[in-house]
């Protein structure tokens, strides 16, 4: 089964091809792209397509690669032992597994999301280079190997946050998301509001892409920055015509707030707009 765009998801050609090249590779599938560009609900669309389980691991500035693996728990087992629990003699008791051996001992192959690697400290993705290159790894505490049951389909995303190690890139097959163009962002919103009126989209688009434009701009609106921006202006019946005769050089778009998300641009804006009101004195 190949996987291509779903009922909730549109996939582009070149993102699709880039998903299946991965899974017949049998290698990591690194996912680039701009924030909010839909990199992790890709790989929830992939499992639903192809019908196999999520197992999602969010990472954050804290984490290490030894938590994807197992932790070993050497505080409950001190307080175990001082509470004379039997279960102490079993070291087993406190390894605590982690996202990457659960995927391993799956008896169905999984879909294992490594989101945000970007994060962590510039050694995680090292770490974890033998384990998802051989798909196999070493728990000394109780001497056992541990190797997948199913190789198991990795997505792995990333906002750009730090440069990931050459040693890693090599073992991994790459894809950046490229911000949609128009037709695309159109077929997006009719998945997400299939009943919306077509000439709404139309201004909206044209006034969400003269706002990316705006030079200058710390954060570009996103894809699901719009999506955001579109159930606002449904949901507070914002009528057609105030889109289509808005000009940009002279006022910052309604409930911008959905699309503008901090005070420097919501200021260069503003800025831009009262010296285009000036000059047309």
């Amino acid at each position: 089964m190949k996987f291509t765009s779903t009922e909730q998801y549109i996939a582009t050609d070149e993102l699709s091809m880039a998903v299946n090249a991965a899974i017949t590779l049998q290698r990591p599938l690194l996912i680039k792209g701009e924030p909010g560009t839909g990199k992790t609900l890709l790989a929830e669309q992939v499992a639903n397509s192809l019908g196999k389980r999520l197992i999602q691991w969010n990472i954050k500035s804290t984490t290490k690669a030894q938590q994807g693996l197992y932790e070993y728990d050497a505080v409950s087992r001190l307080r175990d032992s001082q509470l004379g629990d039997d279960k102490v003699h079993d070291i087993s008791n406190y390894i605590v597994k982690g996202k990457l051996w659960e995927a391993f001992e799956s008896d169905e192959q999984v879909v294992l999301l490594i989101d945000e690697i970007d994060k962590a400290d510039i050694e995680f993705p090292n770490d974890l280079l033998q384990e998802l290159d051989k798909m196999e790894f070493y728990v000394y505490e109780t001497q056992k190997l541990v190797k997948a049951k199913q190789r198991p389909i990795v997505i792995i995303t990333s906002n750009n946050e730090k440069e990931l190690p050459d040693a890693f890139l090599r073992r991994c097959f790459f894809h950046y998301i490229s911000f949609p163009d128009h037709d695309t962002l159109k077929q997006i919103v009719d998945v997400h509001y299939p009943e919306i009126s077509k000439e709404l989209v139309q201004d909206a688009l044209e006034l969400f892409f003269d706002v990316r434009k705006v030079p200058g701009l710390k954060k570009k609106p996103s894809t699901s920055e719009l999506i955001d921006w579109l159930k606002l202006l449904l949901a507070d019946e914002i009528p057609d015509d105030i889109l289509r005769t808005h000009d940009t050089r002279k006022a910052i778009p309604p409930l911008h707030g959905a699309l503008v998300k901090n005070e420097q641009d919501v200021e260069l804006l503003e800025r831009l707009a009262f010296m285009n009101r000036r000059q047309q004195r």
